[in-house]
């Protein structure tokens, strides 16, 4: 997958070294390392050297389009498969609703099944729909390399499979990766980590804790891989402190993405490392794990601490925390787009017709590299949500104060 392995072996080395250092450089910490520190702080090369990292994202897109051909067309008004992970999440939650409409106004048969009961389930239900004649599968994966078998099974009917959201691992038999840019997602929480912090949390050092997502989905390592490219360089320079020495992404990660499970860990930390000190950010690959280090933190007596928490989603119930600074941000991944995306895609082969995608380099699934349509997703912060989430009636109103009972949690 994109630049991942390499950057994987990167990551845990430079922790290492992060981490021999982390005592000499984290004096008390007690507002983060910048109040009560010692002497020998160059605040000006600390704030430099995050500068920088924050700098080193690049804007816009940097695909190149190209076009492929995986299907000679098929009848109007096919099936249409749509297997979908458990509903964890509010995105996946909405896409059931999305598919059903817009396949149907497309003239199509959708048959969209959401595997609540883990991995099994989806490989049977992806064995049904093969069995009830799909012409097009759209997984979104549980596990994304748990479906090989089951996806032979799909080209071996001259069905194209296309892999949505997240990518379909060690196969040979997917088509087409269709998704937002998720390595960009985990660059663009870095840097909002970063900004927020020298915004609101006074000078570097500063104390921050990493959390990842689940180790079964695919999208867990770009999300956390794009964020530490931001991230790590300020780590090496000392600018960033982690604390509870967790820095690789087997520590931080959330099983399930259950939000149980990383507030549990986060209340260990706050328990072992921050009594007398305070945290000044949290990476959180998404809202439901923002939320629960909310929880976290609040629990221990430290909302206080205005701690810079970075999200993804947009989900309804974190779009008033960001509107109330309690949690900084978020990522704006329109659903509704990407379901459209994938519909067009559709007609297009229906059609036989060539299906345009803009990277055809980086997404290796461990077998083969997967042609990929990607989105851009879009930073959200209190300044801008309103004006984001305009053309969203779901979201718009929870920009409101008070936001609606429909916005909480």
């Amino acid at each position: 997958m994109k630049k991942f392995p390499q950057m994987a072996i990167a990551l845990a080395a430079a922790g290492t070294l992060m981490l021999a250092g982390c005592g000499a450089s984290n004096r008390d910490g007690s507002s983060g390392a910048n109040t009560g520190g010692s002497d020998d702080v160059d605040v000006a090369a600390l704030t430099q050297c995050l500068q920088d990292a924050s700098a080193s994202v690049a804007t816009g897109s940097e695909g190149t389009e190209s076009t492929i051909t995986p299907s000679t067309g098929f009848d109007a008004g096919a099936k249409i498969g749509i297997a979908l992970p458990a509903k964890t999440s509010q995105n996946w939650v909405e896409a059931e609703g999305m598919f059903n409409d817009q396949m149907k106004a497309a003239g199509y048969e959708p048959m969209v099944q959401f595997a609540t009961n883990g991995v099994s389930e989806q490989q049977n239900q992806i064995t049904s729909m093969i069995t009830q004649g799909v012409k097009v599968l759209v997984v979104g994966a549980v596990d994304g390399s748990q479906l090989g078998g089951q996806l032979d099974q799909a080209k071996a009917a001259g069905i194209t499979v296309i892999a949505y959201d997240r990518l379909l691992m060690n196969t040979e038999s997917v088509d087409l990766y269709v998704a937002y840019d998720n390595y960009k997602v985990g660059q663009l929480q870095g840097q909002a980590v970063i900004d927020g912090m020298m915004a609101d949390q006074g000078e570097p050092p500063y104390n921050i804790e990493l959390i990842a997502g689940s180790p079964d989905d695919a999208n867990s390592t770009p999300f956390f891989e794009g964020a530490m490219s931001v991230l790590q360089p300020g780590i090496d320079c000392g600018a960033l402190i982690v604390r509870s020495g967790q820095v690789t992404q087997q520590q931080v990660a959330t099983q399930g993405w259950l939000a149980a499970n990383a507030q549990k860990r986060m209340d260990t930390i706050l328990g072992a490392n921050y009594t007398d000190a305070k945290l000044n950010g949290v990476l959180s690959p998404n809202d439901t794990l923002a939320r629960a280090a909310i929880a976290s933190l609040e629990s221990a007596g430290k909302a206080e601490d205005k701690t810079v928490i970075s999200g993804q989603d947009s989900e309804t119930a974190s779009i008033p925390l960001i509107m109330k600074g309690t949690q900084y941000m978020t990522i704006y991944k329109d659903t509704s787009k990407l379901v459209a995306e994938i519909v067009k895609i559709v007609d297009q082969l229906q059609k036989g017709e060539p299906v345009t995608v803009n990277d055809t380099a980086t997404y290796d699934n461990g077998i083969k590299i997967v042609p990929t349509d990607l989105l851009a997703p879009q930073v959200v912060t209190a300044d801008n949500a309103a004006e984001v989430y305009v053309d969203d009636a779901t979201r718009s109103v929870c920009t409101a104060d008070p936001a609606p009972a429909e916005c909480d949690a």
